[in-house]
């Protein structure tokens, strides 16, 4: 199916359920759907779409909009934007932040947000496959990741025993490692939120 087709067929399925919705309150929620999909077509975003959808199915991590190696970079970034992106994740050294972005107020702020540790801790409880790669050190692994024609978008590999996920962000071209330990960080504070 080409990009663009199963929109407008989702476009179809709305508009006929629009027709068929008996409240207001209903049929506005459908006219959104419906405006978001025109939107994206008008914007020029259907492959976005096919990717992020793509990315759904093989449940890769969270989709990253930018890449910063320092928080003063990303504050920089972020007061530049003329219309950030809401809600959007961005990567401060390694680490998810959301976006946040009040346009009446022009409030703005890069909040730390453990989405990663959901995602890390959601794959341990599906259960981890066995890693693709063994290596002694740190380094090693990011020679071998640095050296991949086709980088992976998510595979496991382990560093001295440590399993670690090992994911290519497409789009800020961004190749990382994330260590599964990231997850044991949710739980103790869920844990010290218990106590």
């Amino acid at each position: 199916m080409r990009p663009g087709e199963l929109s407008l067929e989702a476009l179809e399925l709305l508009g006929r359920r629009w027709e068929e919705a008996s409240s207001p309150e209903e049929k506005e929620r459908i006219l959104l759907a419906m405006d978001a999909l025109r939107f994206v077509s008008a914007t020029g975003q259907t492959y976005d779409l096919e990717d992020y959808r793509k990315s759904l199915e093989a449940q890769a991590p969270p989709l990253v909009v930018a890449t910063f190696d320092t928080r003063e970079a990303a504050d920089a970034w972020l007061k530049a934007s003329s219309r950030p992106p809401y809600h959007a994740y961005v990567l401060i050294a390694g680490e998810y932040h959301i976006v946040m972005y009040i346009p009446e107020l022009n409030h703005r702020r890069l909040i730390s947000h453990p989405v990663l540790e959901f995602y890390l801790a959601d794959m341990i409880r599906e259960g981890i496959p066995a890693p693709v790669a063994t290596f002694k050190t740190h380094e090693e692994a990011q020679a071998w990741l640095d050296h991949q024609p086709e980088p992976p978008r998510q595979v496991f590999i382990t560093i001295a025993g440590d399993y670690y996920l090992v994911v290519y962000h497409h789009r800020v071209n961004l190749r990382a490692m994330y260590p599964i330990s990231m997850a044991a960080k949710l739980e103790q504070s869920k844990d010290e939120a218990g106590s």
